[in-house]
């Protein structure tokens, strides 16, 4: 449905978006993710035509859109703040980009009821903007910006505004409505657990940068740079020589066998164990705890391993009477060689 190919944006000497290709495909929910400043604001104005781009090439659905005006787009955009009509009710703002296209008054009014259903705000359509939650006025956005069936939707942190449960039950109204339609997404955030929760597919931005694009699933488990570990959930990322690290308070197991030197590895906090005594295989670690954290689910410890680095640990609360760890508690850490995942170097892919 788009692609983007080389496509760049400078403002002066600085390069916002840097060279970067895509592909999303039709009906696609498809995210862009990263810091602020990371390029993803300004790719999705190039897409909607709301920006210029330096150089490079915008297509969709085939067609190259790179200087086509923003209203000659089969696209169409939905803000943080709505952007609705205060003085016109839910009807009328679903019912406004039909007007500008003067479509027959039979099928406006069918797709007019069949938008505010699949958003669910029947029963509100006499309703105002400021009588409305922001949820609610979220939803009639995205019947105002779906009525007119764009080839794609492009959506600028719309939860942004909201409160925490909200903004939860949002991401999950979003994605239903989007399989609900088949119409394609591209949404940008910076928050990653919204990108997993929504996304068939991530780009992880950097510096104006695509670090990588994947499925969520590869992203969290495979990550292809230290950003994108970093940056997916919570990691602790080790540059550790090949082979087992002198010594006996450590023992670092590897999936395959690596290059000489030293190799960046990734270990997802919920794959290490605290446990009795070292393992006969795998890898461990023997440290001190620093500090534990409840978060309900799960607790968090922070370990200070022998060589200095610090270790994030989740573990489950079931429940089972086990007291929390405390700090200055001495612990070994136990993890397999296959959660053990090396970070490829740049170029070598």
């Amino acid at each position: 449905m788009i692609t983007l190919s080389s496509l760049t944006k400078q403002f002066g000497a600085a390069t916002a978006v840097d060279a970067i290709d895509l592909e999303i495909a039709d009906g696609e929910f498809f995210s862009m993710l990263g810091p602020s400043g990371c390029g993803k604001t300004t790719t999705l104005r190039m897409i909607a035509g709301f920006e210029e781009p330096t150089s490079g090439r915008i297509e969709l659905a085939g067609e190259d859109v790179t200087w086509t005006s923003p209203r000659r787009r089969n696209v169409n955009m939905v803000f943080q703040n709505y952007a609705l009509f205060p003085h016109m009710n839910v009807r009328e703002n679903v019912e406004f980009g039909l007007r500008i296209k003067k479509l027959g008054s039979a099928e406006a009014k069918e797709r007019i009821e069949r938008m505010i259903a699949a958003v669910r705000m029947e029963g509100f359509e006499d309703r105002h903007p400021a009588q409305l939650s922001g949820g609610q006025q979220q939803r009639v956005a995205l019947a105002r910006a779906l009525v007119n069936q764009p080839a794609a939707l492009l959506l600028d942190e719309p939860l942004g505004a909201l409160d925490l449960k909200l903004r939860k039950e949002m991401q999950l109204e979003l994605k239903s409505i989007q399989q609900q339609t088949g119409t394609t997404f591209v949404y940008v955030t910076h928050d990653q657990e919204e990108a997993l929760t929504m996304s068939d597919r991530v780009a992880v931005m950097n510096g104006g940068k695509v670090e990588q694009a994947a499925d969520p699933r590869t992203l969290y488990q495979r990550p292809e740079s230290a950003f994108v570990a970093d940056f997916i959930g919570t990691s602790n990322l080790m540059t550790i020589p090949t082979g087992e690290r002198p010594g006996e308070d450590i023992r670092i197991a590897l999936p395959a066998a690596s290059p000489n030197g030293e190799v960046t590895i990734t270990v997802r906090p919920e794959k290490i164990k605290v446990v009795d005594s070292e393992p006969a295989g795998g890898s461990y670690a023997r440290g001190t705890v620093l500090e534990n954290v409840y978060l309900g689910s799960m607790t968090q410890l922070i370990v200070e391993i022998r060589s200095g680095e610090r270790i994030i640990v989740h573990q489950l609360n079931d429940e089972d009477g086990r007291e929390p760890l405390a700090p200055g508690a001495a612990v070994i850490l136990a993890w397999s060689a296959e959660h053990s995942y090396v970070i490829p170097e740049k170029g070598s892919q």
